[in-house]
């Protein structure tokens, strides 16, 4: 699947920490000399894997025990990365309404301006192997990791996965302290928490809190692929792939995100859990890449759209906003617009199930595929081909245009000022040849939507949009279905987008009284 819009400030990191430990000024916090001869697994001190959840004696008295135990297998990881010559040094975190400073610069080149970030990690095998996310190490240069006791060693990258925000980096020796994933236990919502890593750079803090909820869904393309923890252990920049533990010791998730009006913690981070975690870095550990199976669609939940497209509430679906031109689903049939209610003869149940079950297909398997298209069931065999990178995904995104072209005169529908397709208007706009319906020729704000001139309007409802009596159609439908709403689905010149406009109220009519005779 393509990359959803984010909705919440993906923050841990992002390679914007300015390296504060350069020359072992800063020393980890609880670390002393007896450090430095430790190696091997770390055992828990308490309970057995596998146990239930529950407070050790003293718990939750003091975190220091735990944080003494596992923190020698926390690191600090510092990156090198190059920007290209003539990319600002500011970048806005998507879904807030401002810009951070970038990396620290170190000096310009002819191939770009040198930065330094840094994160967080940790060892998971005595041989050097080490966990963190992949965008604290995405496009370094150079990745140095410091120990626990102040040590540095150059590490190198083995492998990452875009779609699941994680990476495994390795550092030569052995001996090393480690930790393992939990598997059996499953944390519950209100169980204690401890997230040890590297914040701003300061080294090694640890931060405590509890599951505050489970499965949590952040709107980007990582959560195709995962269902987060959510946690209120404090999370700040840097602390990007350090890890989440349990009263015991154990970790149960890989911190990531958080949700922050201002960039810094609130309460609210994001975890990948363990099992996750765990599938994915021991695949890369193997030296796998990880391949996913791709239709070449851009989904959405129907449940947002359901009512207003006249559909039975027993419906469940993904509802096709845009189909990838030559992609496998284009060559299997589906169009924009259609609502995925079966795959492989099992019902889907929403966006995120398609996907995952898409991307879990190996690639050249043969998908069988139910749609409904219009009041029609039908059934379309599609090829999974493997999923290309996020950034490649990102390139095709049909580039939007500014600024807003010059309105047209039009007809006034539903809020909308609307127009046949005629060839003028298609030569005005730039609308490709294969987009047919009614042409947006004015601005407004309508419903959730803004229009601008050259939208085209390719669905109401359940049906294909040819004319404005189409649209006008759909109105009667819905007024006879008692329904506030119904469902566009709109051509813009960025990508297709589903809306739901209100049903104009019906025009007032006039009576004649009889006439009568005095």
């Amino acid at each position: 699947m393509k990359r959803k819009e984010f909705i919440i400030g993906a923050a841990a990191g992002l390679l914007v920490a300015v390296v504060a430990t350069a020359g072992g000024l800063i020393r980890w916090p609880g670390m002393d000399g007896s450090l430095l001869s430790v190696s091997g697994p770390i055992t828990p001190s308490a309970g057995a894997p596998g146990a239930a959840f529950g407070p050790p004696p003293g718990a939750p008295v003091s975190f220091a025990d735990i944080f003494t135990q596992v923190a020698p297998a926390v690191v600090q990881i510092d990156v090198r990365t190059r920007v290209p010559r003539g990319e600002a040094q500011t970048f806005q975190i998507p879904g807030l309404p401002f810009e951070f400073e970038g990396p620290q610069g170190e000096g310009e080149s002819p191939e770009g301006e040198t930065t330094l970030g840094a994160g967080s990690g940790f060892f998971i095998s005595e041989d050097g192997y080490i966990v963190t996310n992949n965008h604290v190490i995405a496009n370094a240069e150079e990745i140095t990791v410091r120990l626990a006791d102040n040590r540095e060693l150059p590490a190198r990258l083995v492998g990452r996965d875009e779609s699941t925000d994680l990476a495994v980096i390795k550092v030569d020796g052995g001996r090393f302290p480690y930790v393992s994933f939990e598997e059996s236990a499953e944390p519950r919502v209100g169980d204690w928490v401890i997230a040890v890593g590297n914040p701003f750079g300061l080294g090694g803090t640890a931060t405590a809190g509890i599951v505050s909820a489970k499965s949590r869904d952040l709107q980007d393309v990582s959560s195709n692929y995962v269902d987060y923890i959510q946690i209120d252990a404090a999370i700040n920049r840097g602390n990007s792939g350090g890890p989440t533990f349990d009263i015991y010791g154990r970790v149960i998730g890989v911190n990531t995100a958080i949700f922050s009006p201002t960039g810094g913690s609130i309460g609210i981070g994001f975890a990948i859990p363990a099992n996750t975690a765990k599938t994915i870095t021991d695949r890369l550990m193997r030296g796998e890449q990880i391949e996913r199976g791709y239709l070449g669609v851009t989904i959405g939940d129907l449940e947002p759209f359901r009512e207003a497209m006249g559909l039975d509430a027993g419906i469940n679906g993904a509802l096709i906003n845009d189909v990838t031109a030559g992609g496998p689903a284009a060559r299997g049939g589906l169009r924009p617009g259609d609502i995925v209610i079966e795959l492989d003869d099992a019902p889907v149940s929403g966006a995120t199930d398609l996907t995952r079950r898409v991307g879990a297909a190996k690639v050249g398997e043969t998908l069988e595929v139910v749609v409904l298209r219009g009041e029609r069931r039908l059934v379309a065999r599609v090829q999974a081909a493997k999923r290309p990178a996020q950034s490649e995904l990102d390139a095709l995104q049909r580039p939007g245009r500014r600024p807003v072209p010059e309105p047209s005169p039009g007809q006034a529908v539903a809020g909308l000022t609307l127009a046949p397709m005629t060839p003028e208007l298609r030569s005005k706009y730039d609308i490709p040849a294969g987009i047919n319906g009614v042409v947006v020729v004015g601005t407004a704000q309508v419903g959730q939507g803004r229009f601008v001139p050259g939208m085209v309007i390719l669905q109401a409802g359940l049906k294909p949009v040819r004319s404005i009596a189409d649209i006008q159609a759909e109105i009667v439908r819905a007024r006879q279905g008692n329904r506030d709403e119904f469902f566009v689905l709109v051509w813009t010149p960025d990508r297709n987008g589903s809306v739901l406009l209100d049903v104009p109220s019906q025009p007032a009519t006039r009576s004649r009284a009889p006439a009568t005779t005095q």
